[in-house]
């Protein structure tokens, strides 16, 4: 139960089982008299805890209906402490020194793996980059019919616009769009305002931030469309429009139909949904429109170091681990594994009635969830150009983005060897919602994979000599 938005927990019966293993015979009985002890301050509620009185109790074992009166007492206490210090009790469990010490192992853990990698990945392409542009500059000097191998071979097609770029930049706009989203959101929370049970003020910020930020998405959508010489921008602003918010918006119908055929107070009111509606064609809608007609006025270039070829070269080939989906499940699983332990306890706190207080944590995490996911795909980038395989565009978005995958499946995990939740509603939630959040998650790191293998491609080409 909440009062006065103060959480409190107490149990509703109790089974008495006697010592007997077989559950047929236990006995259930049901509390009906509860005692609340609220310790107050002037004018405001301070704390609030509830016991239960264990004489009152009524007997269920028989499984048939009874009528019960239940009865409440409250007492009221007088307490010295001053209101700014109420929530000091719940954010003190999070910041329990077992529960910290776990944090802290995790999160060195993940930066050792991270620097190794990231040394490790960092070292391998600088030494067989300078091998590359070595044997590249010393092949031009001696002999310029030899046939070229490698991934200057290709140089010609590696900057050939992708297939359904459309669809490409309005993925990449919308996962600009989060990433701003997350930002925001992380920056809020490392000032303070989300302090444990200001329950809606989580749920507020993401409404009002995804709002705001959409001119961003409208922006660099139909700017990168343009850029790849896109005709029908309106199309793809729409598209950029509907990607994330469309899936969402379904789910949402789906599951708030659920939550009110159960009667649930999971369901939101009427009113709730009409200001969302409102905010989106007041807001979100008109900042899209104006992000995308300034994007298509920004009228800049797509930089290409090298020209490109008329006709698509040829792809040799390749062995069945150089194909997308294992290279898919090689660049989620690194990030996925700096983000693991963490996962856990968001879970605990989002489906469970674990308190979340230590943002900074997680703030460190994020950023070396993004270091990871960037170092990971250029790598792949790289080795995939090097095999002559000179369509990475989409590769890297969704390298880049396959941390998602995993975090979906770390849920089906979660419900079944974490979790209580049973039950057609709460399972259709859990899994309706993480779905949503799973995929924004694909969506904002198939744009961190991408960002940093086209700079990565650019780099790498600048640097050589293409006729």
């Amino acid at each position: 139960m909440y009062y006065d938005d103060l959480p409190l927990w107490g149990f509703i019966g109790k089974v008495e089982k006697g010592g007997k293993p077989d559950p047929s015979e236990w006995k259930y009985y049901l509390y009906r008299h509860i005692i609340f002890d609220i310790l107050y301050n002037n004018d405001r509620v301070i704390e609030i805890n509830v016991h239960t009185d264990q004489s009152a109790l009524v007997d269920l074992t028989e499984d048939k209906e009874v009528n019960v009166d239940f009865l409440y007492t409250v007492k009221w206490k007088e307490t010295p402490t001053p209101f700014e210090k109420r929530m000091e009790k719940y954010s003190s469990s999070s910041n329990m020194p077992h529960h910290l010490e776990v944090h802290w192992f995790s999160i060195i853990n993940s930066c050792v793996t991270v620097l190794l990698l990231t040394g490790f990945l960092a070292t391998i392409l600088m030494r067989v980059l300078k091998n590359d542009f070595v044997k590249y500059a010393h092949d031009e000097e001696a002999a310029d019919d030899q046939e070229e191998s490698g991934w200057k071979y290709i140089h010609g097609d590696v900057f050939r616009f992708p297939k359904n770029k459309s669809l490409f930049s309005a993925a990449l706009g919308t996962g600009t769009q989060l990433f701003a989203l997350t930002t925001f959101i992380f920056l809020l929370a490392l000032v303070g305002v989300f302090y444990p049970y200001n329950r809606g003020a989580l749920f507020t910020a993401l409404v009002v931030i995804y709002a705001l930020t959409s001119g961003i998405a409208g922006y660099i959508a139909t700017s990168f469309y343009c850029q790849l010489e896109g005709t029908n921008w309106v199309r793809n602003l729409l598209l950029t429009g509907c990607l994330f918010c469309g899936p969402l918006f379904l789910t949402f119908c789906f599951l708030n139909t659920v939550a009110i055929a159960y009667s649930a107070t999971a369901a939101l009111p009427f009113g709730t949904i009409c200001v969302i509606v409102l905010i989106w064609t007041l807001v979100t809608f008109p900042l899209l429109v104006l992000g995308g007609i300034a994007g298509k006025n920004s009228k800049s270039e797509f930089q290409a170091p090298c020209r490109t070829t008329k006709y698509p070269r040829e792809i040799p080939p390749l062995p069945w681990y150089r194909t997308t989906v294992p290279q898919m499940a090689m660049a989620g699983f690194l990030p996925f594994s700096a983000i693991y332990i963490e996962l856990y306890y968001i879970f605990a706190s989002v489906w469970g009635h674990r308190i979340y207080t230590i943002y900074s944590i997680l703030f460190i995490v994020f950023i070396i969830l993004l270091i990871v996911t960037a170092f990971i795909t250029v790598a792949l980038t790289y080795f995939q150009l090097a095999a002559e395989d000179h369509e990475w565009w989409w590769r890297s978005f969704l390298c880049g983005g396959s941390t998602g995958f995993f975090v979906y499946g770390y849920c089906l995990y979660y419900y079944y060897a974490r979790s209580d939740m049973s039950g057609f509603m709460q399972t259709s939630f859990f899994f309706g919602y993480m779905a949503c959040i799973c995929y924004a998650f694909f969506l904002m790191l198939g744009m961190v994979g991408f960002r940093a293998a086209l700079f990565f491609v650019r780099h790498i080409y600048k640097s050589i000599k293409c006729e």
